[in-house]
């Protein structure tokens, strides 16, 4: 897990259109929501990374948690990306890329960085990992170790 500045504090919270509809995190309180940002659709490797995810829907139908990608191109980018590759994950359009910079995941020239933030069931960033150059993603099994390393929120 890479040190960042949000891990501990609450997430911040956003709302963006995708390919299920609109989409606010601070909706999402009482489950565990991994965001998943990338730097764009059809590009090579976001391709293979949601590709990947794809091609194991039981396995992230099982992770205990709402999953969605996050990246700066529209919805009409997004749902022909996820047509074109039958694609299980619903993608945000964060065109301005305030919900990027917000995470601390936009840097100059590269654009959006890709990155994974756990996100637990009271709004808490509990897990970071943001990649320098973004040549390898998460796979599900990745996802899936760290969300069995953070223990659920306590049930009142």
């Amino acid at each position: 897990m890479a040190d960042h500045q949000l891990l501990g504090q609450t997430a911040p919270d956003f709302d963006l259109p995708g390919t299920g509809g609109r989409f606010r995190l601070s909706e999402q309180r009482g489950r565990r929501v991994v965001l998943l940002f990338y730097p764009g659709d059809e590009t090579a490797v976001c391709t293979k990374q949601f590709c990947s995810y794809a091609a194991r829907p039981d396995d992230m139908a099982a992770l205990d948690a709402v999953v969605v990608g996050i990246s700066p191109q529209d919805v009409e980018s997004h749902e022909a990306f996820t047509l074109n590759h039958q694609l299980n994950v619903p993608l945000l359009a964060d065109v301005d890329k305030a919900v990027g910079k917000a995470y601390g995941v936009v840097a100059p020239v590269i654009g959006m960085r890709r990155a994974v933030f756990i996100v637990d069931e009271e709004g808490v960033v509990r897990y970071a990992s943001v990649h320098a150059l973004g040549l390898r993603y998460q796979s599900v099994d990745d996802i899936k170790a760290a969300l069995d390393a953070i223990a659920p929120a306590a049930t009142a």
